[in-house]
């Protein structure tokens, strides 16, 4: 049997290590990751190539990395947690899902499940919706409104959060949740313990041109600058209707005209995400907005099924574990594309957001990595 892992490793670190020794320690078994590829789920390019990320994962106890697609990478809490589950519910030898989360305990995910689906909760979520509140801090005010002040708490912080839909999507299979709970120090926190820090601390660290070297067990060969896409998606933007936008994901309640009216006026990302940004519509929700207009995932491409597995990289047991999987396995981009030149649109735009984050190295990397890149073996 195996465990699985919803993962983005941006970059893979010391917090990433602890948490493979724990499973392992634990279960004895191997680890599935289900990974992010070229961008992340708040929106921005990841710090280092999906190839890069594989092979540090994989000489780090990892057995198996499997892409989540880009499409459902840079979506919310809900189908980011749906599409890794789906993924890891295809592998027959998937066991158990493990995550690390601030909690560490199941008990507490499951009555925070429980709560989130109150009818009671749920009426007082939409009542605070519609004055302008935004999901987390809504669902978290009415669960302690109604189960008190320890449920509530589990939904103060994203990988709570990402856990308790980890559970929901688990409940219609045998597979069994494992929390490990975080070590250190907290989900985007600017401060260090040791040799952990959060992955947001560590990729501002190289990016200032600092040395993170004690809090990752490799340095990354080369690194992206998100402000180095920022042409290309104000051009992206800059060409957009107000239909093109209303069919992006999460865009509602004539955001579309928001949006469009903050790109006619400003002449920046941040002061175009600081313009549209509302007590419900966060600064995250706009990003990831404005990187689904980038790589050109719509509503539609983002609820699209998942019918394939693309590996990017393998050890010697994960190999085996290939066989449990009963979605298509894609090894090869360029065999899949020979194969079926009709190519999956989710496939599609995993290749296209490849080539857009090889822009954003401050010496820009050629195209078609993904035809090009063999899987990696460790």
């Amino acid at each position: 049997m195996a465990v699985a892992v919803i993962s983005e490793f941006n970059p893979f670190h010391n917090g990433h290590a602890y948490l493979i020794n724990e499973i392992k320690r634990l279960t004895n078994e191997p680890v599935i990751a289900v990974m992010s590829g070229s961008f992340t789920q708040r929106g921005e390019v990841a710090l280092t190539d999906k190839y890069s990320r594989t092979k540090t994962a994989l000489k780090n106890g990892v057995d198996l990395v499997i892409e989540l697609p880009c499409a459902y990478a840079v979506s919310n809490a809900q189908r980011f947690a749906y599409c890794g589950v789906h993924i890891a519910k295809s592998f027959d030898s998937v066991s158990r899902l493990a995550f690390g989360c601030e909690c560490g305990s199941v008990e507490d995910l499951k009555k925070a499940v429980f709560a989130s689906k109150d009818s009671r909760v749920n009426e007082i979520v939409a009542s605070k919706m519609n004055e302008g509140d935004y999901y987390p801090r809504a669902m978290q005010s009415a669960v302690r409104k109604i189960y008190g002040e320890n449920t509530a708490q589990v939904f103060s912080s994203p990988n709570n959060i990402l856990a308790v839909e980890y559970l929901k999507n688990l409940s219609d299979s045998d597979i069994t949740p494992l929390a490990i709970k975080r070590k250190a120090v907290a989900h985007d926190s600017l401060r260090t313990c040791g040799e952990f820090a959060s992955a947001s601390f560590i990729r501002t660290v190289i990016r200032r041109g600092e040395s993170a070297e004690k809090y990752l067990p490799s340095l990354p060969d080369r690194i992206t600058y998100p402000a180095n896409l920022e042409k290309a998606a104000l051009y992206k933007l800059r060409m957009m209707s107000t239909f093109d936008f209303s069919l992006l994901p999460d865009v509602k309640e004539g955001l579309e005209n928001r949006i469009l009216n903050a790109v006619k006026k400003y002449n920046s990302i941040k002061e175009i995400i600081d313009c549209v940004k509302t007590k419900r519509y966060t600064h995250a929700r706009i990003r990831r907005i404005i990187t689904c207009a980038l790589l050109g995932i719509t509503e539609k491409l983002q609820t699209t099924p998942v019918e394939y597995a693309r590996v990017l990289g393998f050890t010697k047991e994960g190999a085996t574990l290939l066989k449990s999987c009963r979605l298509d396995v894609i090894s090869s981009v360029s065999k899949a594309d020979r194969k079926n030149k009709n190519i999956s649109d989710l496939l599609s735009v995993d290749i296209t957001a490849t080539d857009i984050a090889a822009l954003a190295y401050d010496e820009i990397c050629g195209c078609s990595s993904d035809y090009k890149n063999q899987i990696v073996k460790v």
